[in-house]
């Protein structure tokens, strides 16, 4: 095992994984935001360097004190042999199997490793697999070669306008983080309030505010660069605020030079009608998390 440090060795395995996209998105999401900064203290293990087969993105021990916190204890994968990488990840300097978990890739071939490994370590794996999406202005940048993004039109589309003068743009704070809460799929416990306070702390976020001065609308970034926790309050749905609040938040990313991406249920045909009309691209690979709940702890 492999501890990268340093922004000269960071830098190249973000160069690295660049090639290897749209695969290692989650990663080079990861590694992207640790170039810049680093806000969410992640750490980047390989199984050797620089010819690597295995990526692992995690936080560092000491952020990491909370057992039961899988929004913190969070791993990114890429592996370029999944199947060659179960002993790597098996190693506990690399995955801590004794505490709740999540895992994060951009990989559904990683399923079976996963599985085995929860198996073998007494963790019970639940795997949740969503529609990956990128935006087109990132589709351009990193994605040329594929047959999608060759047939993007020319001018991206502007957003549906809004009534000014009910809704006022703006961006959220922590003392809103209960709310985004409330109507997050994977929130709904003070783990998540906390993890979504970091998360509005610490990148750029996106709201409308409504009449009564409180966001009706809003968009976030996690710490892999994924547009995340977006939603609209039910009574002002309907409205086209929701591709409004992205359109601007992937612009304001975009000039920062994040890759902008994010996931929805195949069930959700609302989200998917509008990537849809955003030119958003449906990715060949999935979007997939396994949450990992050791059987005693």
């Amino acid at each position: 095992m492999f501890h990268l440090q340093g922004p000269q060795v960071l830098q190249m395995l973000e160069k690295s994984l660049r090639k290897s996209l749209p695969e290692s998105l989650k990663v080079y999401g990861s590694v992207f935001h640790m170039n810049q900064g680093n806000p969410f203290k992640l750490k980047a293990l390989v199984d050797k360097w620089p010819d690597f087969n295995t990526v692992v993105i995690r936080p560092q021990e000491q952020e990491m004190t909370d057992d039961f916190d899988h929004y913190t204890n969070t791993y990114q994968i890429y592996s370029k042999h999944p199947k060659n990488c179960q002993e790597f990840l098996g190693t506990s300097d690399v995955i801590n199997w004794k505490q709740h978990l999540q895992i994060q890739s951009s990989q559904s071939s990683l399923n079976e490793v996963i599985q085995n490994l929860g198996s073998t370590k007494l963790v019970k794996v639940k795997q949740t697999q969503r529609i990956l999406y990128v935006m087109p202005e990132t589709a351009r940048k990193l994605l040329p070669s594929l047959p999608e993004t060759k047939n993007l039109p020319l001018k991206s589309i502007s957003p549906k306008a809004i009534n000014q003068e009910m809704f006022k743009l703006s961006s959220l704070d922590i003392t809103h983080a209960a709310l985004v809460d409330k109507f997050w799929n994977f929130g709904g416990n003070e783990r998540s309030q906390r993890f979504i306070e970091r998360c509005i702390r610490n990148f750029p976020t996106v709201c409308l505010l409504g009449p009564e001065g409180t966001p009706v609308s809003w968009s976030l970034v996690d710490q892999t660069g994924e547009m995340r926790m977006g939603a609209t309050v039910p009574e002002y749905r309907g409205q086209g605020l929701i591709s409004h609040i992205m359109r601007v938040h992937t612009q304001v990313l975009d000039k920062l030079g994040f890759p902008v991406y994010n996931h929805t249920d195949r069930a959700n045909k609302i989200i998917r009608k509008m990537s849809h009309n955003m030119h958003n691209i449906s990715m060949p690979c999935d979007w997939n998390q396994w949450n990992c709940v050791p059987n005693k702890l």
